[in-house]
């Protein structure tokens, strides 16, 4: 069985995240996001460059926890894929893109952040036909 993989995204927020509602009453959010670009040099140094803008939407769960998580200026990473969809703009058809994030977390290589669990609620006593086993420990990435 193949790994099941989606489109990732890496950057920043620009401008701060736009809660709206469907007429049906579902959550979206709409923002603005940065992506830094570089590029290598033939000595193997890296100059950074100006960073692209893209829009970023996400929908129910998501885009409530993105609304609520996410700063101007926060960086993220994000799962999800790439929609485009054509608008009339000045009598003309014009393509246009975005990224529709299905997850979306704060990118652990530049946040610092805290991690914490609910509490496991452990037994007065283990069973007696079964001895306790040691919680199994928090492993990151």
């Amino acid at each position: 069985m193949s790994i099941p993989t989606q489109m990732s995204l890496a950057g920043f927020i620009a401008s701060d995240p736009d809660l709206r509602y469907t007429t049906a009453g579902a959550e979206h959010v709409r923002v603005r996001v940065g992506v830094e670009q570089w590029r290598k040099e033939v000595d193997g140094r890296l100059t950074k460059l100006d960073p692209t803008f893209h829009d970023m939407v996400a929908f129910k769960s998501t885009a409530r926890e993105t609304y609520a998580r996410f700063r101007k200026g926060d960086s993220f990473v994000a799962s999800g894929y790439v929609h485009e969809y054509e608008v009339e703009r000045d009598g003309r058809s014009v393509i246009k893109e975005e990224f529709v994030a299905r997850k979306i977390g704060h990118n652990a290589n530049k946040t610092a952040y805290k991690v914490q669990r609910r509490r496991r609620l452990v037994p007065t006593a283990p069973p007696a036909s079964q001895p306790m086993q040691p919680p199994d420990p928090a492993i990151g990435f």
